[in-house]
C-alpha cells in the first residue's frame, strides 16, 4: 500500500494579495460591462493606507477607478480604521498607460462584433498576446473535479468569511488562511491529516475561545466526518494572536496566489497570473480552456485524472503544442485522447473567447476562493457539455 501526504492552501478575500486581485478584476469587469473590446492589464498593490493601481488599459469607456477601489475594499470588510485598513480613508493612486498597439493589432476590430458573428478568418487574425504555456487539470476524486486538499481549503476560507459576515463569529476580521493536508492511500484520499486555520481577529477574544469556535463552526462544518479521526491535528492561529492583518500586516499584489487560484500545487502551472487581464491574454483564457477540456475528459470517463498543457507563440493563433497527461489513469490510449481534444476543442485565442463567451464581466467573482471547481456560481469553463460526445467517440 502506497501512502503520501498532499497539502494545499487557500486565503480569504481579506488577504492582501487577494484584495489586490479583487480590485484588478473589479476594474476589468467594470470596463467589459461598458466596452467588451476593452484591453485591460490592471495590476494592483496594497499596503498600509494605500492602494496603487497600475497597468496598461485601452478602452472607449470611463470607469471611476478610485470609487471602484473603495467599494471593493469596503465590500471585502475593511470598513473601519481600527482594522488597519479602511476603504473610505485609504489613499488611491493610479498610474495607467495604454496597451501596446503592436500587440493589439488584428484583435480590436473582431472583438467589437457579436461573438457568434466572428468569422474564421478573423479568429485566425487573433494571435496570442504573448508566448507561454498554460495548464488545466481535473480529477474525479471530488464533485468539483478538484483535488480534495484544495477543495477543502477553499471551503474553509469561504466558511471563515461567512461566519464573520453573518455574526456567528463576530470577532473575526477579513484576513485569513487555511491549509489542509490529506493522506492518500493508493492514490485515493483516505483521511485529513492536518488542518491549519489562521484568522485575523479582535484583540478582545481569547486564544482558547477562537481555537475551539473555529474548529466547531468552521472546520467540522466543512470537512466530512469520514475524513476526520482522533489523530487529525488542528492548528488554529498557531502563533497565538493575529490582530494586525490585511494590508497593515503585509503588502499585497495582484497575481501572487496563482497556486491558490488553480489546483493547490497538485497540477502544474505555467506561471501566468489571471486577475486584471482581459481574455485576449492567453495566460487567463487558455488556462480556462485547458481546465474546460480536462474536466470534460474526466467527466467522459476517459481518465480519472487529466492534465492538459497548451503553449503559444506571440501573434500566432494556433497553439504550438497540446499535451495530455493522465498519470496512468487513462481508459484509452493518451494519443487517442489528444486526437479527440484536437477534434472537439478549438484552442485559438479568438475561438476560446467565442466558445466560452469570455467578454462578459464575470471575473470579480472568481478573484477569490479559486477560479476552478466553483459550484456556487456558473462559469463557462466548468461546463461538461462535451463529455457525452467524447465518451461516445471513445467507445466507452
Amino acid at each position: 500500500m502506497s501512502k503520501k501526504l498532499v497539502t494545499s492552501e487557500s486565503v480569504t478575500e481579506g488577504h492582501p494579495d487577494k484584495i489586490a486581485d479583487q480590485i484588478s478584476d473589479a476594474i476589468l469587469d467594470a470596463m467589459l460591462e461598458k466596452d467588451p473590446s476593452a484591453r485591460v492589464a490592471a495590476e494592483t498593490t496594497v499596503t498600509t493606507g494605500l492602494v496603487l493601481v497600475t497597468g496598461e488599459i485601452t478602452t472607449k469607456c470611463y470607469v471611476d477607478i478610485p470609487k471602484l477601489v473603495r467599494e471593493t475594499v469596503q465590500n471585502i470588510g475593511y470598513t473601519r480604521a481600527k482594522y488597519g485598513f479602511d476603504g473610505e480613508t485609504c489613499a488611491v493612486l493610479t498610474s495607467i498607460d495604454e496597451q501596446s498597439p503592436d500587440i493589439a493589432q488584428g484583435v480590436d476590430q473582431a472583438l467589437e462584433k457579436r461573438q457568434e458573428e466572428i468569422t474564421d478568418d478573423e479568429i485566425n487574425a487573433i494571435g496570442a498576446g504573448d508566448q507561454g504555456m498554460m495548464f488545466g487539470y481535473a480529477t474525479n476524486e471530488t464533485e468539483e473535479y478538484l483535488p480534495l486538499p484544495i477543495a477543502l481549503a477553499h471551503k474553509i476560507t469561504r466558511r471563515l468569511a461567512a461566519v464573520r459576515k453573518d455574526g456567528t463569529l463576530p470577532y473575526l476580521r477579513p484576513d485569513g488562511k487555511s491549509q489542509v493536508t490529506v493522506e492518500y492511500r493508493n492514490n485515493e484520499p483516505y483521511r485529513v491529516n492536518k488542518v491549519v486555520v489562521s484568522s485575523q481577529h479582535s484583540p478582545k477574544v481569547t486564544v482558547d475561545q477562537l481555537e475551539q469556535e473555529i474548529i466547531d463552526n468552521v472546520v467540522k462544518e466543512i470537512i466530512p466526518s469520514k475524513f476526520l479521526d482522533e489523530t487529525t491535528e488542528y492548528l488554529i492561529n498557531p502563533t497565538g494572536r493575529f490582530v494586525v492583518g490585511g494590508p497593515q500586516g503585509d503588502a499585497g499584489a495582484t497575481g501572487r496566489k496563482v497556486i491558490v487560484d488553480t489546483y493547490g500545487g497538485v497540477a502544474r502551472h505555467g506561471g501566468g497570473a489571471f486577475s486584471g487581464k482581459d481574455p485576449t491574454k492567453v495566460d487567463r483564457s487558455a488556462a480556462y480552456a485547458a481546465r474546460y477540456i480536462a474536466k470534460n475528459v474526466v467527466a467522459a470517463g476517459l481518465a480519472d485524472k487529466c492534465e492538459l498543457q497548451v503553449a503559444y507563440a506571440i501573434g500566432v493563433a494556433n497553439p504550438v503544442s497540446v499535451m495530455v497527461e493522465t498519470y496512468g489513469t487513462a481508459k484509452i490510449p493518451e494519443d487517442q485522447i489528444e486526437e479527440l481534444v484536437n477534434k472537439h476543442f478549438d484552442l485559438r485565442p479568438g475561438a476560446i473567447i467565442r466558445d466560452l463567451n469570455l467578454l462578459k464581466p464575470i471575473y470579480r467573482q472568481v478573484a477569490c476562493y479559486g477560479h476552478m471547481g466553483r459550484t456556487d456560481i456558473e462559469l463557462p469553463w466548468e461546463r461538461t457539455d462535451k463529455a457525452e460526445i467524447l465518451k461516445t467517440e471513445a467507445g466507452i
